[in-house]
């Protein structure tokens, strides 16, 4: 896409009617709720979907043609339904019930989904992936790669997460997460969330169940999520939250994200529309979330959310001014306070009063940062010896204001 003059900020509706004209490469998430009902898939949805999503990669404005990546929830709906087809009603309550329900309905979903797409001669790929896959670098490379030929055949790749063999520490947590990352990792221009709710509300439903749809939020990250959206749902998974959350991953790599109705008649198509009368209409669907005016680097992206913090850093006032004003490094002088059992290269999160600042990879394990924290470079020297760092996290692998 076109790169925009630095400090330039364009109207938020020229910035959408833009980059739904522009975008080569986009993630399309849908949700369960959107895809299924008590009876488990609705087969009119998919083919719904299936047939805005055909239309959409045949109309792309570059001559290169549009791009798309589908990361589809359901299967664990879909596993449900298809025991309780054969008599067999079970409680998916619990990480094994889950997983062995997703079992079963992920070849369920996908055959839906290759019978959906095949009757708009759109070819389909099934890629499951860990948080593993992405954590290892070498592994994050390779799955850029596949979806790179994947997507240079104009093939669609269909992704969920491995629900089968994810152990917790290895979850995505949900397909928010999961399609965010991937916005990353296959050089999205935009992300598109397809769920049930209209938009974004104003206010949380529960609380104001007549709010009105937000067309465009500004800054992703100034917003209050848990007063906005009520905080999490009861798993803390899913719902509103997590696609804000996600929203504002992309927001930081300079990705827009359009949260739209999916049950919606011809919703895809109508957000699209890209004439000028069109891009000022009223009828928009959803909510464009708009990117950061200063991206991060893709790097510390990666890095900050290849997986979930193992531990925290508590910082004292001077550090923390010294990292959000002087964009410094974490020093062992201002750490006051260690929590968890991480070791030495992992992804901890740093505070202050009671407020997290951002995630960074530590130089030191837990257990030689408690002997150290507070003490002064020779004081460190004289206790760990030689072979020490400098600092705790350098600024180089801190990202501040992180999505966690």
């Amino acid at each position: 896409m076109e790169a925009r003059q630095p400090g330039f900020r364009e109207d938020w509706r020229q910035e959408r009617a833009r980059v739904t004209a522009l975008a080569r490469i986009v993630v399309i998430k849908v949700g369960s709720a959107v895809l299924a009902d008590s009876r488990g898939l609705n087969a009119q949805v998919l083919d719904s979907l299936a047939r805005q999503v055909a239309d959409l990669q045949r109309r792309g404005d570059d001559p290169a043609g549009r791009r798309l990546v589908l990361v589809s929830s359901g299967a664990v709906a879909a596993g449900r339904a298809a025991l309780a087809a054969r008599g067999q009603s079970v409680e998916t309550v619990g990480l094994a019930a889950r997983q062995a329900a997703a079992a079963v309905g992920q070849g369920q979903l996908m055959r839906a989904w290759d019978k959906a797409f095949y009757a708009h001669g759109l070819p389909t790929a099934q890629v499951l992936l860990t948080r593993d896959d992405l954590r290892a670098r070498a592994r994050f490379l390779n799955a850029r790669n596949t979806f790179a030929e994947l997507l240079q055949w104009r093939v669609l790749p269909i992704v969920n997460e491995n629900d089968t063999v994810s152990v917790s520490e290895l979850k995505f947590g949900d397909n928010d997460c999961l399609a965010s990352l991937l916005v990353n990792l296959t050089g999205a221009d935009l992300f598109v969330n397809l769920t049930s709710s209209p938009g974004v509300l104003a206010e949380a439903p529960q609380w104001k169940p007549d709010a009105p749809v937000l067309d465009h939020i500004d800054d992703v990250a100034a917003l209050d999520l848990n007063q906005l959206c009520g905080g999490k749902t009861s798993v803390g998974t899913g719902g509103m939250y997590s696609k804000l959350l996600a929203a504002r991953r992309a927001a930081q790599i300079g990705v827009p994200t359009l949260i739209l109705p999916g049950r919606a008649p011809d919703v895809l198509a109508r957000a699209f529309a890209v004439a000028a009368e069109e891009s000022s209409s009223p009828d928009l669907p959803g909510t464009w979330v708009r990117p950061a005016q200063h991206a991060i680097p893709r790097r510390k992206f990666w890095l900050a959310y290849q997986s979930e913090p193992a531990g925290s850093v508590i910082v004292d006032e001077g550090a923390a001014q010294a990292l959000l004003r002087k964009g410094g490094s974490l020093l062992p002088g201002g750490v006051r306070q260690v929590e968890g059992a991480f070791q030495k290269g992992a992804l901890v999160r740093v505070s202050h009063a009671g407020r997290s600042l951002g995630v960074g990879l530590s130089n030191y394990s837990a257990a030689d940062l408690r002997k150290i924290m507070g003490l002064k470079r020779h004081e460190v020297a004289a206790i760990l010896g030689d072979a020490h760092y400098p600092e705790v996290i350098h600024r180089d692998n801190l990202l501040l204001d992180a999505a966690v």
